[in-house]
């Protein structure tokens, strides 16, 4: 067993919880080590995170496939990866789990994996007996018969064989679950296009002769319907072979996985997008409520200063005195249409909905924008504000926009947390020793109670009131500190108020 992650913590904690759960296990830091260690040692299961510096967990998985593979490979996403996931299933991964990892998803995820080595280990046997031919007696030949009914029929994904006019021969129990036909309705009875949706056999048997799928006479995972007993459409995979004795095709064998599981997840990603987007614009909504009062203080006295000017050049030239006046007032008008622009542009910006786009990023202009944006809220509620931001340029690596929504939902909870008013901490540092920035947002409101901190990160959890929120602001923060690379920690006593800090990696 080989367990893969870049935090030290993490691959520690998992080492303890494998070994006692009756696991050898090695550790390592990085891709190119977990590699090293695969080569050297074989292990039959590794778990990789997919969020690494240098080589993703994707890129991992792929490598120790090529490498070799009979490993098995279970991935740990972040909530809100789903897509990464799907990907790494479509790269024969065995399976996914989640952050934070819990035990029991993480025992059946070994479980599944365990199955499928031991089922992959045992077509490999077989198969080595085939072409060794140790078979010599009608008795071995029973016997193996019998070993190869069974490892087809135990197969967890579903093999199907046809003979050279593609009239099914072989038709598993996979099979039988997936599309609800038993095996008698089947074998010596359909042929295989029988079993595809309308056009898609035709599909199918192109893409095996062609060149372009895993070259000639071989199909790679390739993506088709089937169609169900009761005319459903069953989303599937599939991987195929055709079958020679010498230069004649005798017919083809196909391994098919079902994607309606996948699919679901594919779906269910994108309910979460458009959740996550939504709960964005719920906090756009509260914010240009309070926005348009703070705009429309400077557009009146712009519209002062304006009016003035028009007033004195309607009684002719402007005198010098006049023109020096002028000046001025054509300084604050540029000023206050500056900042008229400026929160207008911070609100676009922040609703814009836009890929997660990595680059350079100043965390202290994340967190005066940030405020910006807020602030306004904040005088409404009769709440004051102490910021504490390092002199220092705060430096790392990631998306503007995310971030932005990150913080604006940890202040957008602290004023929640404050309806009677009181004092909103923003605070950022470099922590030399662990080579990080700090970045902590503290209120004295009414604190959280212990029987809810260990729920307040989970999706959809909420103790406000129908209307006031989805349960998604805590659950949104998390997924983003994770996204890079960073931790999110929580003090609180209820009656004296909250403080959350984040720390990202420094560039």
């Amino acid at each position: 067993m080989l367990f893969v992650d870049d935090e030290e913590g993490i691959r520690k904690v998992m080492a303890i919880t494998l070994a006692d759960a009756g696991y050898q296990v090695l550790t390592a830091p990085d891709g190119e080590t977990a590699l090293e260690l695969c080569q050297k040692q074989s292990p039959q299961i590794t778990i990789t995170d997919i969020r690494m510096p240098g080589m993703d967990g994707i890129e991992v998985l792929r490598r120790i496939k090529e490498q070799d593979p009979n490993i098995e490979v279970i991935v740990v996403t972040a909530y809100g990866e789903i897509d990464m996931a799907i990907r790494a299933l479509q790269l024969d991964a065995s399976d996914f789990i989640t952050k934070p990892i819990h035990t029991d998803a993480l025992l059946v995820a070994l479980g599944r994996a365990k199955a499928r080595f031991t089922t992959r280990k045992e077509l490999q046997d077989y198969t080595s007996i085939l072409e060794e031919r140790w078979m010599s007696t009608a008795e071995e030949l029973a016997r193996t018969f019998n070993f190869q009914k069974n490892l087809i029929d135990s197969s967890i994904d579903g093999i199907l064989g046809c003979d050279k006019e593609g009239v099914v021969v072989t038709y598993n129990k996979s099979l039988e679950l997936m599309l609800g036909f038993s095996k008698d309705e089947v074998v010596r009875t359909m042929t295989f296009p029988h079993l595809f949706a309308a056009g898609e056999a035709e599909r199918f048997k192109e893409a095996l002769f062609s060149e372009e799928n895993g070259g000639r006479n071989r199909l790679d995972l390739f993506e088709a319907n089937l169609l169900s007993k009761t005319h459903d459409k069953i989303p599937v995979q599939l991987s195929a072979t055709a079958l020679f004795e010498g230069p004649d095709e005798v017919g083809m064998v196909s391994f098919i996985r079902d994607l309606r599981e996948m699919r679901r997840l594919e779906q269910q990603f994108a309910d979460q997008t458009r959740l996550l987007h939504q709960d964005k614009m719920m906090s756009l909504g509260r914010l240009a409520a309070s926005m348009v009062h703070e705009i429309n203080n400077p557009l009146a006295g712009i519209l002062n200063y304006v009016r003035l000017m028009i007033k004195i050049l309607s009684r002719g030239a402007p005198n010098p005195e006049q023109m020096e006046k002028f000046q001025k007032y054509l300084g604050v008008v540029e000023s206050e249409t500056d900042r008229c622009s400026r929160i207008v542009g911070n609100l676009l910006a922040f609703s814009r909905k836009s890929k997660m786009e990595f680059a350079q990023v100043n965390v202290n202009e994340v967190l005066e924008r940030s405020l910006m944006l807020s602030r306004h809220k904040m005088t409404l509620q009769n709440i004051e504000t102490k910021t504490d931001l390092d002199s220092k340029v705060l430096l790392i690596q990631g998306d503007f926009n995310q971030l932005q929504q990150g913080i604006i939902n940890l202040l957008f909870n602290a004023i929640d947390a404050m309806p009677d008013g009181g004092t909103l901490v923003l605070a950022s540092a470099f922590n030399a020793k662990m080579n990080v920035v700090e970045v902590r947002v503290g209120d004295t409101g009414c604190g959280i109670p212990k029987e809810n901190m260990p729920h307040i990160f989970e999706p959809f959890f909420t103790t406000k009131t129908e209307g006031k929120g989805l349960g998604l602001g805590l659950s949104t923060v998390f997924g983003i500190v994770d996204r890079h690379k960073g931790t999110i920690e929580v003090r609180s006593e209820v009656g004296k108020g909250t403080t959350f800090t984040i720390r990202l990696p420094h560039l």
